[in-house]
């Protein structure tokens, strides 16, 4: 069984009835591509902001590649961890590619990897056109582009498909099914497209009302002969805890 890459234990963010996210206890193995699902406000943004750092826990532990992240190594440990939180950041007058090469000067990264990172996420043949003639989906790519410079262990997306048409929601899909083979990398999607999910991760976590209701293969809800759309909303409607 793999090793687990990200634990956190007993997160949580907010008290009383402001509570966003209580007590999870995420178990990510590494190599897996990892589904955190819920429907809209159930709590998926913050604890990804909370995995980041970008938000402080009330209470609880976040352990990335077995230490326990601190306010003196979390950026030491963010080095190794890229990331698409709500909207990628472009500057729409310049070429998908001159946008790659200011985040690789950011991070300090070869600009020989920018090459790569396009080819990875499909946008090679459109490296030269203004980001703002870019589609919807185009943007997404270079935005997960941008986190996948500096070859990072784990890749942490929220909600890439979110507004894309089913032709950008495949694109995505299939090459982050790809990225643990072809880069040995961890990837964590958040999403309520639950079908997607299906096609997609190894791993999954479903979070409702900022609890997690259900944590394991995907194989174990479709061993059941269910659903796991039709799954998941009976968790989330009847408070099922699994």
């Amino acid at each position: 069984m793999n090793t687990n890459i990200i634990e956190t234990n007993g997160l949580t963010k907010g008290s009383g009835s402001r509570m966003r996210v209580n007590h999870i206890d995420l178990r990510v193995p590494e190599g897996c591509v990892y589904g955190f699902l819920g429907p809209n406000g159930a709590g998926k943004t913050t604890t990804l902001k909370l995995l980041l750092g970008l938000l402080k826990p009330t209470a609880g532990t976040v352990t990335f590649f077995g230490q326990k992240m601190t306010e003196k190594n979390r950026l030491s440990i963010l080095k190794h961890t890229g990331s698409l939180i709500e909207n990628p950041s472009y500057y729409g007058h310049l070429t998908g590619l001159e946008n790659l090469e200011i985040i690789a000067k950011l991070k300090k990264v070869p600009a020989s990897e920018i090459t790569n990172v396009l080819q990875t996420v499909r946008l090679y043949e459109q490296r030269d056109k203004k980001v703002r003639q870019y589609s919807l989906g185009m943007k997404q790519r270079l935005g997960i582009a941008m986190a996948l410079l500096g070859n990072p262990r784990v890749l942490i997306l929220d909600e890439p498909t979110n507004g894309l048409d089913p032709a950008g929601i495949q694109e995505i899909r299939e090459f982050i099914k790809e990225l643990p083979v072809l880069r040995q990398m961890t990837v964590i999607v958040s999403s309520h497209l639950l079908g997607e999910m299906e096609q997609m991760a190894d791993m999954a976590g479903i979070i409702n009302h900022g609890e997690l209701i259900f944590q394991g293969p995907l194989a174990t809800l479709e061993a059941r002969g269910e659903n796991l759309e039709d799954t998941f909303l009976k968790m989330t409607e009847g408070g099922e805890s699994l």
